[in-house]
């Protein structure tokens, strides 16, 4: 366990962030390098891809419940150097992980072309998005078990384990694509099918050497038989946590299936267009989601150890870095945008498209990063739900005025995108009033402590 309650708050923030930020760019390869290949294989393909790859935000949801449970609660025990709490938390963690697992398995196979057939512009995408479904869905199960494990160190102040698994797996991902998808040396292209199926191949991968690593060389949580039985007390605590993050991703998944919903009239580039722009989006913001993974756990043990001084100052830290962050970010996407895009396809509408959605939403990254780190405080309270009230704002927000512009005949994607940039704002302002609250409730009759140490 690494004690984040003493020394430098700076310090631990980079020491934290620097490896999850390097895990976070080779964890996005996967979707980047897939992105790439099946770009070769048309417009309908990269449509498809990105429709289907929406249900990731829905199963992004459910890991979010077992992950920020799990790493707030352990977090908070390392801090009051509970160690037995932390290990029952974290087996409870593995028992939800299959449960979640085997439902996804069974829900994703049984539902997937109905899902597909809600959001498809055409028929021709909706069968490609079924396609990369049914190969990808293992991989989305195997997601439960790997974020359990990582969360449960992250909450012990341990990254290292989990990027040198996330390194290697996207490397063996980064070799099994052109070979699935292209078909390079096999001279049998699989298409959609190969990119799915070398994503969930290089999961099951990463799930297996965490299993080793927790076996052989992880001392402070461990794999106990005894506490695996189901427990009520211990769920509902991970649950009570975890309930209102995973809320805000279903959230996520909602407002891109009513994004999917409102521009299928414009046809496959328009799609393809959004798709590409949104994971590259993703993939920008890793710096300053690499930031906000590193603040939870910090202002977590210093929470559990009653240490609310620091808990504010890892909070000053945080907004003040996220947001030189993404106003980086907003300059570059003002100046080229179509350079993000280009990389992943050769079609000019597709480019345009792409282009067009970056440059507008830009304009909000900087609320988005005060967001990001509002959330991470919230977890590292144990109070979640003012973020999932935010994030319910946008989404009320959003929805009726979106579905409202299909209605209107000049409706164009620019509107839409301006849209998602004004309620945006709302919600940043939202999150930022109800932590303030949260606050002077939690942080403002704080027993005494003794003085932080200087450099803190």
């Amino acid at each position: 366990m690494q004690d984040l309650t003493e020394g430098s708050i700076p310090r631990h923030l980079v020491k934290l962030s620097a490896p999850i930020a390097i895990g976070m760019v080779f964890q996005t390869l996967y979707f980047l390098v897939d992105l790439y290949f099946v770009g070769q294989l048309g417009d309908v393909a990269i449509a498809g891809l990105g429709t289907a790859g929406n249900l990731q935000f829905l199963i992004m949801a459910i890991t979010q419940i077992l992950g920020v449970g799990t790493m707030a609660l352990i977090a908070q025990a390392s801090g009051r150097k509970d160690r037995a709490d932390a290990n029952l938390i974290f087996n409870q963690s593995l028992g939800l992980a299959a449960v979640g697992a085997a439902a996804t398995l069974s829900l994703g196979y049984g539902l997937a072309r109905r899902y597909m057939a809600t959001l498809g512009a055409d028929a021709a995408i909706v069968e490609a998005g079924v396609t990369y479904l049914r190969w990808f869905l293992p991989a989305l199960g195997l997601q439960f078990a790997l974020i359990s494990m990582g969360s449960a160190l992250r909450g012990t102040g341990i990254v290292n384990p989990t990027i040198v698994v996330q390194i290697s797996t996207v490397l063996l991902n980064a070799i099994l694509s052109p070979i699935m998808i292209a078909g390079w040396m096999t001279g049998r292209p699989l298409g959609l099918m190969g990119a799915g199926l070398s994503t969930s191949i290089s999961l099951a991968v990463a799930v297996a050497m965490m299993l080793v690593y927790f076996v052989h060389l992880e001392r402070y949580v461990v794999f106990d038989v005894r506490m695996l039985r189901p427990r009520a007390d211990p769920w509902k605590r991970i649950l009570a946590v975890g309930l209102p993050p995973g809320g805000e991703f279903a959230l996520i998944f909602i407002y891109m299936g009513i994004i999917y919903w409102t521009i299928r009239g414009f046809g496959p580039e328009a799609q393809a267009g959004f798709g590409v722009g949104s994971r590259v989006m993703q993939a920008i913001f890793l710096p300053a989601m690499a930031i906000a993974f590193a603040t939870a756990p910090v202002a977590g043990q210093n929470m559990g150890a009653g240490r609310y001084d620091r808990v504010r100052a890892t909070f000053r830290t945080s907004v003040v870095a996220l947001s030189s962050i993404m106003l980086v970010l907003t300059l570059f996407c003002q100046w080229r945008p179509d350079l993000l895009v280009a990389g992943f396809t050769e079609d000019p509408a597709v480019v345009a498209a792409g282009a067009e959605y970056l440059r507008i939403t830009s304009w909000n990254f900087l609320a988005t990063g005060i967001i990001f780190t509002n959330s991470s405080l919230f977890q590292a309270m144990g109070n979640t739900v003012p973020a999932l009230l935010a994030s319910a704002t946008r989404l009320a927000t959003f929805g009726v005025p979106a579905v409202w512009l299909t209605t209107y005949s000049g409706f164009e994607l620019w509107n839409l995108w301006y849209l998602s940039v004004v309620t945006v704002a709302l919600q940043a302002g939202a999150s930022w009033w109800m932590l303030t609250k949260e606050f002077g409730r939690r942080l403002g009759s704080a027993p005494a402590v003794e003085p932080a140490p200087q450099g803190t």
